[in-house]
């Protein structure tokens, strides 16, 4: 997939910077050409000569070289690449590149690109997690760029958490799999949905669940970067999902969501239900919010409409449902009579005994299932990548 590609390597000011190393390696020996844009603090963790080995080119760092004369066009190099990869991306660079400031070159060239950008965050974790990253991450996503979420694990402050770099392998594997996709969905539509679902005890109270919708919005994304139009109807939540060819509708009971996905089934090829949807719900919520009165408050409680029964039900031959199964015991028995009740062709279990999967977490690891008895099992992930996992299941499916 990357033989004659053109790879613009963007590196910054990160102690991960030592990882480009092995990324350009790994460009090349794939076959790919590969050139190199440093700012002048990553410098400071990794020699441009290094870099110029490996790749067998010229490391560009400044507009101009008063030694040489050379003048690097970050026009050029722009319109140069197939793909531009800034790997590690630092806090700064990224603020940057969101606000549009150009004071080196790598931001000037990111400025001029008209290839795919592919981001590779790297940074401590209470950097990562600050409003501000946050923010920054969902403009350049609006705009198109592909995130490649940072990894969990033990960091160069100590701590341990999310901000750490993805690995050069499976940042290949990201990028591998975007070369040799290209847009398989293209002309498709998909409809996903994400997050809980709020069911009103009062107007201030509600029966809910913990589910942050992070599953469903990572597999709207995988959706909409292999060229799928997507709804994505989600419960209440803080995710945002940046790319332009992902339409949110936002609901918060088990009966909105209902409604938002009868309305656009229809015209859906893919669908993929990752809403943790409440099961029941209150019989007569009060109009008022309910005064502690007495020791003990008797709900009574009714069952919710069951989505993916419905739709198992209606569904027809040119569609491929997906659903989930979040599980604490008896995981598999539970998941496969949830796939044949439902009438579902694939279902993904995941367990809460399984440590960094479940709700709230940026992990997961899941089995995939389908009807014909094929089962996969994967380690435990990014929800990117188990998104992506998903995604080729559901290619599987549909060119069955």
């Amino acid at each position: 997939m990357f033989r004659d590609k053109k790879i613009l390597l963007g590196v910054t000011g990160s102690i991960a910077a030592y990882k480009s190393a092995f990324l350009v390696r790994l460009l090349v020996k794939e076959g790919a050409e590969v050139k190199v844009v440093m700012t002048p603090p990553a410098q400071a963790f990794i020699t441009p000569l290094t870099l110029a080995t490996l790749s067998k080119n010229p490391v560009k760092t400044e507009f101009f070289e008063p030694e040489s004369g050379v003048w690097s066009s970050h026009v050029e190099l722009g319109k140069w690449a197939d793909l531009f990869l800034v790997a590690p991306a630092t806090a700064n660079t990224m603020a940057k590149f969101a606000g549009g400031i150009c004071d080196n070159l790598l931001t000037a060239v990111y400025l001029s690109a008209v290839c795919p950008v592919f981001i590779a965050p790297a940074m401590d974790l209470d950097m990562y997690r600050h409003a501000a990253t946050a923010g920054n991450i969902k403009k350049l996503r609006e705009r198109g760029n592909i995130i490649i979420e940072s990894g969990f694990g033990e960091l160069a402050s100590g701590l341990t958490g999310a901000g750490r770099m993805a690995e050069p392998e499976d940042i290949m594997a990201i990028i591998g799999d975007y070369l040799r996709a290209g847009r398989p969905l293209a002309g498709k539509r998909a409809l996903v949905t994400a997050g809980p679902t709020y069911e009103a005890i009062d107007p201030v109270r509600f029966i809910g669940n913990r589910s942050t919708g992070k599953m469903g919005f990572a597999i709207a994304e995988e959706l909409a970067m292999r060229g799928a139009r997507v709804t994505l109807v989600c419960g209440p939540t803080n995710q945002n999902a940046g790319h332009p060819d992902i339409e949110i509708i936002k609901v918060e009971s088990a009966a909105e969501m209902f409604e938002a996905v009868k309305k656009h089934f229809r015209d859906a090829a893919i669908i993929v239900l990752a809403a943790a949807v409440a099961d029941y719900k209150p019989v007569r919520p009060a109009k008022e919010k309910l005064k502690k009165k007495e020791d003990r408050l008797v709900l009574e409680l009714e069952k919710t409409v069951d989505i993916a029964a419905h739709l198992g039900k209606i569904k027809q031959k040119n569609q491929v449902i997906t659903g989930f199964a979040l599980e604490t015991n008896n995981e598999n028995e539970n998941a496969l009579k949830k796939l044949k009740s439902k009438n579902l062709d694939l279902i993904v279990l995941n367990s809460l005994r399984d440590e960094g999967a479940g709700f709230g977490y940026d992990t997961n690891k899941v089995t995939i299932f389908d009807r014909t008895g094929d089962v996969k099992t994967h380690d435990l992930k990014s929800k990117r990548e188990v998104a992506a996992d998903i995604v080729r299941a559901l290619l599987d499916k549909l060119h069955d």
